[in-house]
Order: C-alpha cells, then sequence, then structure tokens
C-alpha cells in the first residue's frame, strides 16, 4: 500500500521508508536535490497555530503527498518518515557517503559477548528545541512506550518485538536487553521523542501531533505550522548539535496537479520538485535547458509492484474484505505477471528512466539484491499465461471471456493513486495484456487508496516501497505478525501476506550477524515472495528531482556520488544546503560526526517534500501511497 516506506508504504522509507520505513543517487556533473522534511506535532510549549511569515532565508518546495500522520508512532509514508528525520534524533544516523552507520543521539554503542545486551552512549549536547537536555531517558521512554502500547507500535514495532528491557542507567547511558540476537541495533529508524511532551498523550493509536505548534524536537529543524492542504513549515534549530542548517527556513507547499508545480518551479515560486515520488518523464524533458533549472536523475531505492489480495485476514484469524478468490491460486497469480511485459512498462511509461524490475530490493542495495533463475522467472509470455489459467479452470467462453466453473468471469479492480500517473499508464497497458487474456480490468484511481485498502476491499493495487540501507522493515511487513490485531484495526502489514516459510525466514535474518549469511537468507526471503506472487515487482525507478539553481547552491546528495536528494536516510540534503547567495559554496553545515564525507554536490538546488495535507489523518485507518516508507 505504501509506494514506502520506513519507511512507505507500498514504503515508505515504507518508504520506511519506511518505515520502507524503506535509500538514492545523482547524475555525474549535475548536481542534485531533494528533501525530506521532518515533521512531529502538538505538545509543543506556548502551542501555536500560526502561520508565521517567511523571513531570513528560505526554501520553498513544492510537496505532491499526502501526509499520513504527523506522529512519528503513526506515521509510514515517505514524505512523513522524512520531516520525522529532520525533527527527530535518531540514535544511529546513515554516512551520506557509503550509508554505514554513524552517531545520532547515540555517540557510540557496544553489545556484549552473546550479543543480547547492547549499551549506547547518549551524548550530552542535544537540548529539546523547549531548551531540555536530551537524555537516554528520552530513549528508554519512546521504546517502552512502543513495547507497551499497540498504539505506539504502529509504524515501527517490528524494531522492539524483540526487545525484553530497555533502562536508561544514567541520562547519558542507554541499554537494551534483548531476547535474542537481532541484527538491526545499528539501523533502529525509530525516532525518539522527548518524555516530558509525549508522556502527556492518552491515546497514541489516535494522536496525529497536528494541531500545536511548534513541536518540540532536538532535529536540524523545528515544525512551526502546519495547514492541510496548504504548507508545512520549519525552522533552522540554530541550536542543533550538529551545526545550523544554512537555510532560516523550510516551507513545504502543497500542489494537488504535479504539472502546476513543475509551472511554480518555471516562475521560481518554489525551489525544487521531486514530484511523486518521481517527475514523469516528460515534466523531466520539459525542464531540461531552462535557465537556472536543473533535472536530476539518479538510480533509486524504491521499487513499483503490483500487489494481489492474497485474502485480508487479522491475526486472530477473522477473514474480511471482498478480494476476488480465484487470486487465491497461485497459477491464477502467476499468469498475471506472466502476461505483464515489463519491458515496455520501462520503455513505454517510464521512458528509460527506470531499470526492469525483479526482486524486492532494489539493485541499488547490492548485497540484498537478488535475481530470479531462468527457469523460476516470470518472464513476458502470454502463451504460457493462458495455459496457466486454463489449468486453474479458467477458460475462455464464447464472447472470448474467462470464466471459472460457476460461470464467473474473472473481472478485476485494481486501486490506482489518481496523483501518480505512472498506476494510470500501466493500468492501460494492463487492460490490454489481460484484456487478450480474456480478463477484465477497471482501474479505481482514488485520491485516497487507504480506505479500500485496509478493509481488503480490492482485488490489486499498484503498490511500493523506499528501501532503508538495511532492508529488515520492508521485509517485516510481509510477516503474520503485521496482520492487524482484528479487523477494526491497523497492522504494520502491507498486503496481508501471511506465510509460515517466509517468517521462518524473516526470524532467522534477525538474529543474524555475519553479513554474508545474513544477506543470503534475505535472498531467500525475497525468492519466496517471488514464488508466492502476491507481489509482482515492475521497475526500480529513477529519482528523478529538479531544482532552480539560483536558490540553492550546493546541496548533499546520498550517496555522494549518484545519489537522490528527496527522501534520504537521513537530514543530509536539507541541513547542508547552501543558499545560492549566500558566498558559502562548502555546504556541510558540520560534518557527519565521524569524520565521515558530507557528500556536497556543487552547483545543485533545492528540494521539494511531498507533503500535503489530507484534511484528515485517519490515524490507525491512514496508509502510505506511491511514495513510501523511508
Amino acid at each position: 500500500m505504501n509506494t514506502q516506506d520506513q519507511h512507505g508504504r507500498g514504503r515508505p522509507n515504507p518508504v520506511r521508508g519506511p518505515r520502507p520505513r524503506g535509500p538514492r543517487l545523482v547524475a555525474a556533473g549535475a548536481a542534485a536535490l531533494a528533501l525530506s522534511a521532518g515533521l512531529a506535532s502538538p505538545l509543543g510549549p506556548a502551542p501555536q497555530q500560526a502561520e508565521a511569515k517567511e523571513s531570513g532565508k528560505v526554501l520553498t518546495v513544492a510537496v505532491a503527498q499526502s501526509v499520513d500522520s504527523l506522529s512519528p508512532f503513526l506515521a509510514t509514508r515517505l514524505v512523513s518518515t522524512s520531516m520525522h528525520r529532520l525533527t527527530y534524533e535518531y540514535l544511529t544516523n546513515y554516512d551520506p557517503e557509503d550509508a554505514r552507520a554513524v552517531p545520532g543521539l547515540a555517540t557510540k554503542w557496544s553489545s556484549s559477548p552473546d550479543k543480547l545486551t547492547w549499551t549506547y552512549t547518549i551524548r550530552s549536547d542535544s537540548r529539546w528545541s523547549d531548551g531540555e537536555r536530551a537524555t537516554a531517558e528520552d530513549a528508554a521512554w519512546t521504546f517502552n512506550k512502543m513495547m507497551t502500547d499497540d498504539g505506539a507500535a504502529t509504524a515501527n514495532g517490528s524494531f522492539v518485538t524483540n526487545f525484553r528491557k530497555v533502562t536508561a542507567p544514567s541520562p547519558t547511558e542507554l541499554v537494551i536487553e534483548l531476547k535474542k540476537p537481532q541484527a538491526t541495533m545499528t539501523a533502529l529508524d525509530v525516532p525518539i521523542v522527548p518524555r516530558h511532551v509525549w508522556e502527556k498523550v492518552t491515546d497514541f493509536s489516535e494522536f496525529n501531533n497536528d494541531k500545536s505548534f511548534p513541536v518540540v524536537g532536538n532535529g536540524p529543524f523545528v515544525l512551526t505550522g502546519y495547514k492541510a492542504d496548504s504548507y508545512v513549515r520549519l525552522k533552522a534549530n540554530k541550536n542543533f548539535w550538529r551545526g545550523a542548517p544554512k537555510f532560516d527556513e523550510l516551507v513545504f507547499r502543497y500542489y494537488k496537479d504535479q504539472d502546476a508545480a513543475v509551472a511554480a518551479l518555471r516562475k521560481g515560486e518554489v525551489s525544487f520538485v521531486a514530484g511523486s515520488p518521481s517527475l514523469t518523464p516528460a515534466q523531466a524533458a520539459s525542464l531540461k535547458g531552462e535557465k537556472n533549472i536543473r533535472v536530476n536523475d539518479a538510480p533509486g531505492r524504491r521499487f513499483y509492484a503490483l500487489a494481489t489480495n492474497p485474502g485480508a485476514r487479522s491475526k486472530d484469524g477473522e477473514r474480511f474484505g471482498d478480494g476476488d478468490p480465484s487470486l487465491l491460486d497461485q497459477r491464477v497469480r502467476n499468469a498475471l505477471f506472466l502476461a505483464v511485459d515489463r519491458r515496455t512498462v520501462i520503455d513505454k511509461v517510464f521512458r528509460g528512466h527506470a531499470v526492469e524490475g525483479e526482486g524486492y530490493i532494489p539493485p541499488r542495495f547490492s548485497t540484498y539484491f537478488w535475481k530470479p533463475s531462468a527457469s523460476q522467472e516470470l518472464a513476458y509470455d502470454p502463451t504460457k499465461a493462458a495455459r496457466l489459467l486454463d489449468e486453474a479452470g479458467y477458460r475462455k467462453n464464447s464472447d472470448g471471456k474467462r470464466v471459472g466453473k460457476d460461470g464467473k468471469p474473472l473481472d478485476y479492480r485494481i486501486l490506482c493513486h489518481a496523483t501518480d500517473p505512472n498506476d494510470k499508464a500501466v493500468g492501460k497497458y494492463l487492460q490490454e495484456w489481460w484484456g487478450e487474456l480474456g480478463i477484465g480490468v477497471k482501474l479505481n484511481c482514488l485520491d485516497n487508496v487507504t480506505d479500500p485498502w485496509l478493509a481488503g476491499t480490492y482485488d490489486l493495487a499498484f503498490d511500493g516501497w523506499s528501501v532503508n540501507p538495511d532492508p529488515d522493515f520492508v521485509l517485516s511487513i510481509h510477516t503474520c505478525g503485521a496482520l492487524p490485531a482484528t479487523p477494526e484495526d491497523t497492522g504494520a502489514t502491507d498486503n496481508f501476506i501471511c506465510d509460515k516459510e517466509y517468517d521462518e525466514l524473516y526470524a532467522r535474518q534477525l538474529a543474524e550477524y555475519d553479513p554474508a549469511k545474513r544477506a543470503d537468507i534475505v535472498k531467500q526471503m525475497e525468492s519466496r515472495l517471488y514464488d508466492l506472487g502476491y507481489m509482482n515487482v515492475m521497475a526500480y525507478p529513477n529519482a528523478v528531482e529538479a531544482y532552480r539553481t539560483d536558490q540553492i547552491e550546493s546541496i548533499t546528495t546520498m550517496p555522494r556520488k549518484a545519489g537522490n536528494i528527496y527522501g534520504q536516510d537521513g537530514y543530509w540534503s536539507w541541513w547542508s544546503a547552501v543558499p545560492a547567495d549566500s558566498g558559502d559554496s562548502s555546504g556541510s553545515g558540520g560534518s557527519s560526526g565521524d569524520g565521515g564525507s558530507t557528500g556536497v554536490v556543487i552547483g545543485v538546488v533545492a528540494g521539494v517534500v511531498v507533503l500535503a495535507g489530507a484534511g484528515a489523518f485517519l490515524a490507525m485507518r491512514r496508509r502510505a501511497t506511491a511514495d513510501d516508507r523511508e
């Protein structure tokens, strides 16, 4: 659903970004840019919802995606998790040079010989924006809240399910005891929040953190204002321990129409546009060669997929939704994907600004990238697809329609993001390809795909996530443990997949510290996902962005040599951005904290974050869209 993750869903960085939680690049000679705005929410001292007038050096970015929540406990879309990276520190960060773990709120860390106890030294020079010192107690409270409150575990609960106990023996010492070894202990993508502010929240499943401003945080920016479907405003945190940003303010202005956002870039009304999540080939082509505008086209951290409804269910075993039962047959799922011409998707839809899809994790992450074997691959083969449908009992009738033994024709509904032109373009091809098989296709393009997705009222859906350097989050969203507790709840699941063999592999990779052995297990998980046929990865889109060089002199890309700007695993882009008239081309704003390069690209321009508002944040009922978790 995100297109996340932790990073995203669907994302999403998912993109865990996630969540997908859910990764980035730039072309040689052409500086790049992107935005990852940080958002938190109310609970600030002297709360106020005023739209302060812009002052000083302001970076304005066009945004084209809705925030699922301003609460770091609920948010999974890339736009939201990116903003939280600007607002709150995590224990560790990712170096912009090579994505290795570097200090964040923690300056160093160590484990016991058995890997079951991890000790983090919390820095003494980080303060919350209300003046209070950030301590180990804030981190301990954040993790303990996620361990004991299902609402607080909505977005990032997978990180703490293996935690046995979390304590803060002193203001600078955090101790995490595990039930069994966990390989993600230097990649805990969890925003640490101020206890003295968040302990006032009574219902974490409903609180969206979008009413009181400024929001108390300790990141490079402070969230000072928000208006749904209008703007998000952040100001530079002059006391940020790593050094203050050089722009005084970041303003994310919402554009529902992506062409309008591109027009605003041309007029100089915004500095950066990333699209939702990328510019279309036509938009990018129209901007090339224009004065003071550069287009960055870099390998991306996302995948673009088609997901089938596997029969929505909750942890208590209750089935819900109305997915077509024919999709429970693996032969039918494989037949559909055998009738998807990925080469055409790359050439005709993405116009070459993407790589043909294969495994679940993009090739940018070479350690975990997996390709199906020749005998395993579901390559484009309409004839084989028709044969599989025949074998499954769905034959063509006299009208050329595929029907089951009950005489019911195969007519599928595909959830489509109304704001993503790629969904609509690919959808038209699916109508053609599957139509030749005798299958009907109806595109259900909506501004909000969240509700039908969570309710399981769909047959297939366009999906995508942004993947993190550590893939644990985007792997976790397909485990049985990610299912919602009941049909009325919202779990961390992406698509209701629940498979015992996959779960066993997930547990093994999480406990494996040997990098090579862990990578091998992750690839086995990708192979299992591929064979199950619930997820068909069609493409790995490039990060296609555009910015004004007369507004931004330099900015950090990630990775440094060929990276994206928007949606990074960290706050490097916006923290490092140098105004074009500043006379400072270093763009460093400080060091990465361990001597690592800040990856500055000269001649690059500003950033956009797709933040736009959904007038109503349906807390537990939100799902990421085509932008995904980190």
